[in-house]
């Protein structure tokens, strides 16, 4: 057979310009990318889907769709992401709540970003899914109320929900800072009456007759100040303007004294005549 003919001079001067021309080319372009500012790609948090598309993407497992929404939430930076990202990454945590509610790493996420990001719809859905989910968890039921009491200001509904996650602790410790924060919480109701109530029932069912005690003295409190409210109002409706301190109760005869706090702080009135427990003062270093 014949052998195959060799290129020439010509072709090998062909080839080389081409490879010449393409490193040149490849410069230029390199060169010309270099002049435009890149642009930062932020797509996790710009789209949430519908959840039937999650499951069928996950093969029908809504476990694993949780879990892939779960990790989306997570690797999101929250912080550099705008009102209509942190839309996107509420809806995105309440769906992984739908798919499987008592999923851990989507409750603590919800409770450290959400609310403070001004999502309330959505970290209310998923922490009270979460403590409905998880029979043995303290954690969801504790987070939701603090989510009630300082987001919603409501410190009845959140020492409501404290006491819910005492249930569901087995540690004694544990669960007894719990029912303290709660009996804290109600105290600052807005009925001394039914905050009276809910103390006296607790103090009934303890176990514990140390923490027993500790609930009838702050019902004692409680009492007190509801004794002095009563002799605010009289003291008013005689004078037709609030005292001006505790001690006028005494001077104007409508209390015998002023009764003692039995934790030891006292009472004050406050700027509208009202007699407070006043709170102690944070002094910064």
């Amino acid at each position: 057979p014949q052998a195959a003919p060799r290129p020439g001079r010509r072709g090998s001067l062909t080839v080389g310009l081409v490879l010449l021309a393409s490193i040149v080319l490849f410069q230029v372009a390199v060169a010309l990318m270099d002049r435009h500012p890149y642009r930062q790609i932020r797509g996790e948090m710009q789209v949430a889907l519908p959840r039937f598309v999650q499951v069928l993407m996950a093969g029908g497992d809504r476990y694993l769709a949780a879990n892939m929404g779960a990790i989306r939430a997570q690797v999101a930076e929250n912080l550099k992401l705008d009102r209509a990202g942190l839309a996107v990454l509420g809806r995105v945590q309440s769906d992984v709540a739908w798919l499987n509610p008592a999923h851990e790493d989507n409750y603590y996420t919800a409770a450290a970003i959400l609310p403070w990001s001004d999502q309330l719809p959505a970290a209310e859905t998923i922490l009270r899914e979460a403590s409905m989910a998880r029979p043995r968890d303290p954690w969801p039921g504790f987070y939701f109320g603090f989510f009630q009491f300082y987001f919603h200001k409501d410190p009845v509904s959140g020492a409501d929900w404290l006491r819910f996650a005492a249930m569901r602790t087995s540690d004694e410790t544990e669960r007894l800072q719990l029912e303290d924060m709660a009996a804290r919480w109600y105290s600052r109701g807005p009925s001394t009456e039914n905050a009276i109530g809910v103390l006296d029932a607790m103090a009934k069912n303890a176990r514990h007759s140390g923490f027993r005690k500790y609930l009838e003295r702050r019902i004692q409190r409680l009492k007190n100040l509801q004794m002095l409210k009563a002799g605010v109002d009289r003291y008013t409706g005689l004078k037709g303007h609030p005292p001006l301190r505790l001690d006028d109760l005494v001077s104007s005869g409508i209390i015998k004294a002023i009764p003692i706090d039995p934790f030891g702080i006292g009472y004050i009135l406050d700027a509208d005549g009202k007699p407070i427990i006043p709170q102690p003062k944070v002094v910064l270093k």
